[in-house]
Formats: structure tokens, C-alpha cells, sequence
């Protein structure tokens, strides 16, 4: 059984061992023991810390409709699994002990996800319900075919917000002057507090800056391997979450909650690199860093980037960047399922005049396009946003790039005008689905696509994700009143 399998890894006993000496001399009580569910959000369950070497061994069971999380459908059914479904177990995974720095007590891991051992069909199996372990295993299927490794690093924009007199997240705490250090300035309390969490869990916080909407913040950490990097971006999500329950505000991560003013995006800067080996490193020096496993973080370092330019043109990738890239603009369509997410994702779309792209083309530094070399041996993906799910991106990215590698496709000249004067000079263009429904279609007709979304996966995304835009459009709002309750006679 895979289970059987993963739990019998070399060298997986020493790593339990290692954790319960840091439950010991770190005085943790409890664990989290966490996984995401098919829409990002962070599921899971807890256990006294006495308990640990058990659960390392046989895991926990919960049911299989958590992954999409148990929620119902607009008939008040159970989304992908009914109540008569399995249950799935979780396997904690020790490398990914940490510690939370607002509460000692309590250490949290990520856990793989399997079938039950009990199950008539597949016992056992690798859950593909499990986006994250998707992800892994979907990585490690492209290494071997292509000898390299996905590294992205994301830039994911966020709103802090103040409590109307109803409890009601509403109005933004800052004013929305993108890059002014007065309002970076006004959010110091949250901000750096966000830090010092993020750096205590392993992220090495490098850059941020106020942007563009009211109380929006972008903070930026160092690009990595695509699972850890999906990792540490769920991570900073929950911090942000306490965060903003220690100040009285609220962290929003949806994507457009103000017209007329930016919305939140979540460019994906990637790199395909050869060789580079994991390594354990400080992150920073803050001597008051909590310790995660072994006093360390992994990174991976070295290497080399086959994005890089091999031509004498600085800007131009490599050629086996530009096959790679041919993948993605050639799915960008069906992509946007993935990276624009909601309803409320195409919003930001319609929304003119805040750079956020529609157009299935790439450049330079030409922020009109779906993507752009963003620095040489980077290529940013622009038609993210900050609902996306990390791991579903990853892995639909893979399976995007294997198609322009394997057949040598080409994304076209790089625009380097606005991509706007382009058409009315005559460029034809294909524009981005502008609705979570077209993108849904085609998501549908992509094979290709649809193999980053491997077993169950794309039936549950699928199902989930049509049944939220039927919710949409059978909803009544207060535009369609104000439009249509005066217009006749």
C-alpha cells in the first residue's frame, strides 16, 4: 500500500524521534495536524502531544468530504462525497514540525493524505483528493521526465480591514496610496508583526510595500521549490489571520472587496532549474527565532536556471524557458480557472485601468499581458489572484510546461507594446475567460490542464466550483434592484 510505503520511508523513525525530543524540551502540549482542502482552505485536526508517536504511525481519520470542505451544494447535498463515503487517514509529516510563535504550546504539521486502509478499492491509495500531495507527486513525475525542478515565488497582496459597528469587516485601515511609506508607516504594528511570526515559521521575509487599495499590504518572502513555497504561502495566511485577531481587524484575502481601486493579486515569478540540492539554513538573525525541526529551514539552493538568456539578448529566455512558456500562454485560458478562482476573481478583470491582465500574450516588462519576463530567468504569471489555491496552481503549471517541453511550443514574439495600442495596430489577441463560468469551459476542453488536477481531483474542482457560480447567478443583488426595480413602465 502507498501508505505502508510512505510510512515506512527510510529514515522516517529518526525524524519522529527528532520531533518528540523538541516536544519534550519545547514543552508543546498539542498538534495541529493540518491539509488543504480543494478551495486552499486549511483543514484538519488536533491531538494532546503525548500521542504523537501513534499518529506518526497510523495517522488520523476524518471524512473524505473535509477535502472539499463539507459544504453543501445548492440542493443541500455534500459537495463530492456524500455521508456514506470513507474516511481518509492523514499522515503527519515530521520534517514539517513547527512550532507557533503565538502560542509555544502548540506545534503544526502538514500531513499526507491517503485512502483507508480498509477501503475495497485502492486501500490504501494516495488520496487525490489531497491537492498538496498531488503536487508532490506530480513534481517528482516532471523531474525524472525533464531532469528539473519548479521554483516560484509569489507576491501575495492582501487587505487589512476595520469592523463596522455590526462586526462586519467594511473599510480599509489605510488609505490607498500605493508605495507611500505614510500608510506602510500606519500599519507598522500589524506589519511587523506579521514579519516576526513569518520569519519564526521559516519564511525569509525579503521585501513589502503599501499598494494600491485601501489598507493593502504585499509582503514578500524567498522563491523555493513549488510545494514549499505553496507550504509557506498557507502559512502565511494563518498568520496574517492572527494577526489580525490580536490588533481587532481583519485580514482579507478576497479578491476584489472595492471597485474603483485595486484589487489583490498573486503573481507567480517561476524558474525551471537543473541540479541545487536542499539545504538547512537560518532563516535571518533573530536570535529569538522559535526553533522548527533541527533549528532550521530548508531552502533550496544552487543550481542552474534554465530560464536564463542563452543568446546574446538579455531579456530573451533560454530556449527551454520559451518551450516551457509556450506551454502556459497556450493554456492560459484554461489556467485561469485555477489562478482566478471565484465569482468575485473577475471583478478584478472588468475592473479597468489597475494592470490587471486579460490578454493571452506575454513580454517584456509589459504589465497589459498574462505574463511577463518580470527579470532574466524569471517569468511572472500575472493572472493570479489571492484566492488561489498553491497547490492546484503548481500542479496545473506542471502539467502546462510538459506540454510546451514535450512539444516544443512556441509562445510567439514578446509584445512589447501596450498591449492595447497593439490591437488597434492589428494584433489579434485572445482574451482571458472573463467569467468564472467560461473559464470553467475551458478548464473542460483541456486535457492538458486537467492532468494537474490528477484522480478525483478535477471531478471535486469541477463540481465545487460550477455549483458556486450557479449559487451566483440564481442570487438576486442589490445591483440587479437598483437596475431593473423602477424600469418599467
Amino acid at each position: 500500500m502507498d501508505i505502508e510505503k510512505f510510512v515506512e520511508a527510510p529514515g522516517r523513525d529518526e525524524k519522529i524521534k527528532e520531533v518528540r525530543k523538541k516536544i519534550d524540551e519545547l514543552g508543546i502540549e498539542y498538534l495541529y495536524l493540518q491539509f488543504v482542502s480543494v478551495t486552499g482552505k486549511i483543514m484538519g485536526k488536533g491531538i494532546p502531544a503525548d500521542h504523537w508517536e501513534q499518529v506518526a504511525k497510523k495517522g488520523f481519520q476524518l471524512v473524505y468530504g473535509a477535502t472539499m470542505n463539507l459544504f453543501l451544494n445548492r440542493a443541500g447535498d455534500y459537495l463530492g462525497y456524500g455521508p456514506e463515503a470513507a474516511e481518509l487517514v492523514g499522515i503527519p509529516e515530521p520534517e514539517t514540525f513547527m512550532q507557533l510563535p503565538w502560542a509555544p504550546e502548540i506545534g503544526r504539521f502538514y500531513c499526507t493524505l491517503f485512502r483507508n486502509r480498509e477501503e475495497k478499492v485502492d486501500p490504501g491509495a494516495y488520496l487525490t483528493s489531497d491537492c498538496r500531495g498531488n503536487l508532490r507527486r506530480l513534481h517528482e513525475e516532471f523531474t525524472k521526465k525533464h531532469g528539473t525542478k519548479l521554483r516560484i515565488g509569489t507576491e501575495p497582496e492582501m487587505m487589512w480591514l476595520k469592523f463596522d459597528e455590526n462586526g462586519k469587516p467594511k473599510d480599509g485601515y489605510s488609505k490607498p496610496y500605493c508605495y507611500h511609506i505614510d500608510q506602510f508607516e500606519s500599519l507598522r504594528p500589524v506589519s511587523l508583526q506579521v514579519i516576526r511570526y513569518a520569519r519564526k515559521m521559516g519564511l525569509d521575509m525579503i521585501q513589502g510595500d503599501h499598494e494600491d487599495a485601501p489598507g493593502q499590504l504585499e509582503l514578500n518572502w524567498m522563491f523555493d521549490d513549488v510545494l514549499r513555497n505553496a507550504d509557506r504561502l498557507t502559512t502565511y495566511r494563518q498568520i496574517c489571520a492572527q494577526v489580525a485577531r490580536e490588533n481587532g481587524i481583519f485580514a482579507c484575502f478576497m479578491t476584489k472587496p472595492f471597485m474603483g481601486v485595486s484589487a489583490s493579486g498573486c503573481h507567480h515569478n517561476m524558474s525551471l532549474w537543473r541540479g541545487g540540492e536542499d539545504e538547512f539554513v537560518k532563516c535571518g538573525n533573530n536570535p529569538d527565532d522559535l526553533p522548527g525541526m533541527a533549528d532550521n529551514y530548508m531552502y533550496v539552493k544552487g543550481g542552474e536556471n534554465t530560464f536564463m538568456p542563452d543568446t546574446d539578448d538579455p531579456q530573451m529566455p533560454g530556449t527551454e524557458g520559451l518551450k516551457a512558456i509556450g506551454g502556459v500562454v497556450h493554456h492560459l485560458q484554461a489556467l485561469t480557472a485555477i489562478g482566478c478562482s471565484t465569482v468575485n476573481s473577475y471583478r478584478r478583470l472588468w475592473d479597468t485601468g489597475f494592470w490587471a491582465p486579460v490578454f493571452s500574450d506575454w513580454g517584456f516588462q509589459n504589465r497589459t499581458t498574462g505574463l511577463r519576463v518580470s527579470a532574466p530567468g524569471r517569468f511572472e504569471y500575472r493572472s493570479v489572484d489571492s484566492m488561489v489555491n498553491p497547490y492546484l496552481m503548481g500542479s496545473t503549471l506542471l502539467a502546462a510546461m510538459d506540454d510546451g517541453l514535450e512539444n516544443s511550443l512556441d509562445p510567439g514574439k514578446p509584445e512589447e507594446r501596450n498591449i492595447y495600442e497593439a490591437m488597434e495596430q492589428g494584433k489579434e489577441v485572445k482574451k482571458l475567460p472573463m467569467s468564472l463560468g467560461e473559464a470553467l469551459d475551458k478548464l473542460a476542453a483541456s486535457d492538458v490542464v486537467q492532468r494537474g488536477l490528477p484522480g478525483e481531483m478535477y471531478r471535486l474542482y469541477d463540481e465545487y466550483k460550477r455549483d458556486e457560480f450557479a449559487r451566483f447567478m440564481s442570487t438576486v443583488t442589490e445591483w440587479d434592484n437598483e437596475m431593473y426595480m423602477e424600469c418599467l413602465p
